[in-house]
């Protein structure tokens, strides 16, 4: 399994944990997830009535961020999803590939900021 959790040379660090920022890294570093970023934030923060919506929300797109931001370890977890969604018979890679895509998942929402 890759490490999420220690920057790879050329992987911009992770930004300070507020949403203004972390929006602003994602503009400029994974762009491809601006679209669902933006509409994810109105709809469940922008338009919200109750601000304890913002921590779910950053937990979320921390971690899409922490993975977005290195283009390999993106492109690993995607080839682990979608090796189990659609290409895989032995029961147990089935339940292998996304536990170990989950585990990546786990340990990018825990990257601290800078590294």
């Amino acid at each position: 399994m890759r490490a999420a959790a220690s920057r790879t040379p050329g992987v911009p660090p992770m930004p300070d944990r507020t949403p203004k920022t972390l929006r602003a890294v994602i503009a400029q570093n994974a762009p491809q997830l601006l679209p669902d970023f933006g509409a994810h934030w109105k709809k469940y923060v922008a338009d919200a009535y109750d601000v304890t919506t913002v921590p779910a929300f950053m937990a979320r797109w921390w971690g899409e961020y922490a993975i977005a931001r290195d283009p390999s370890l993106d492109a690993y977890v995607t080839d682990l999803e979608g090796r189990a969604a659609y290409d895989c018979a032995d029961a147990a890679e089935a339940r292998a590939l996304p536990e170990e895509a989950s585990d990546i998942r786990h340990m990018a929402a825990r990257t601290e900021p800078g590294r």
